[in-house]
């Protein structure tokens, strides 16, 4: 029986053949170039083949940039917000400080006469019965705090020392109904009283006649009468003035200078020859202040 297909050349035959060939096709490129348009031929038909066969692994690299590219923005903008915060806060906070600044540089530069000794206090609480205007300044004996003393902020008088601890003292205000203060109308001199009237917005005039040169807008300026508060700051600045013949006196209502609904830092005054010194307290704990007295009269 014929086979259908007649036996070729051995393989090591076929093989040596396409060896010659190989070397052959080779030799002829090499020196003559004459595969040449066929080679841009065959890398036009190839081209597609390779881009097909590159385009998952650009794909997969594509997606692995792209994810590590928002995983990386992700982060940067997390990093960002934070550092924005604490900006922020050093921002509020340094704005605090300036205005606290400005206040401690107000107190300080108050129109004081240069033989007076002077401190800084600070407010540590509020009076919480309505009917009684004090507060609680972390100042004492131990500092040579003194009954009597007078207290003032960067404006005016606010008042002055009820009660003295160790450490802390109670600071009776200008306002309050049991206080009373000499004082003098900075345009003509005139004297007159001021009383404490409860509110924290108002004082009064008491026993004024009907005779009296007092406008609305004059300022009144501590006279120095009693000794307790040095002459000449500011008290307060006369709001309403009523010359009713029908009453006995007439009726004067002064607004005070001092912010006294938002003090914080205050400034205690020592008279010129004070002989107070900062000696602690016989029998009494030093960090509990002692119970409120009244102040005494002016």
């Amino acid at each position: 029986m014929t086979p259908l297909f007649g036996n070729g050349p051995a393989p090591q035959t076929r093989i040596f053949i396409a060896l010659i060939i190989s070397v052959a096709m080779i030799f002829v490129d090499h020196k003559l170039n004459a595969f040449e348009p066929a080679k841009v031929y065959l890398n036009s038909l190839v081209s597609p083949i390779l881009y097909a066969a590159n385009l998952p692994q650009k794909i997969v690299n594509w997606s692995s940039e792209s994810l590590s590219s928002r995983q990386n923005l992700l982060e940067e903008n997390a990093n960002l917000r934070a550092q924005y915060l604490l900006l922020s806060e050093k921002v509020q906070r340094m704005a605090f400080l300036e205005r606290e600044n400005d206040r401690l540089r107000a107190l300080l530069d108050s129109p004081l006469r240069q033989d007076m000794r002077k401190m800084i206090a600070e407010v540590m609480s509020v009076e919480s019965n309505p009917n009684s205007h004090q507060v609680l300044i972390n100042r004492g004996a131990l500092h040579g705090v003194f009954e009597g003393q007078a207290v003032l902020d960067e404006n005016g008088i606010v008042g002055q020392v009820v009660n003295v601890g160790s450490l802390t003292s109670r600071v009776l205000l200008i306002t309050d109904h049991t206080h009373a203060i000499p004082v003098r109308v900075a345009r003509n001199a005139v004297r007159s009283i001021a009383s404490g009237t409860g509110r924290i917005d108002r004082i009064e005039l008491n026993f004024v006649p009907h005779s009296t040169d007092i406008q609305k807008g004059d300022l009144l300026m501590s006279s120095g009468l009693g000794n307790r508060y040095p002459e000449g700051y500011p008290v307060a600045e006369v709001t309403q003035v009523n010359f009713n013949e029908s009453l006995p006196f007439a009726q004067i209502v002064a607004r005070p200078i001092a912010l006294l609904d938002r003090i914080r830092y205050l400034l205690l005054l020592w008279p010129p020859t004070s002989e107070h010194k900062p000696t602690p307290l016989s029998g009494q704990d030093k960090n509990k202040p002692v119970s409120i007295a009244q102040p005494a009269g002016e």
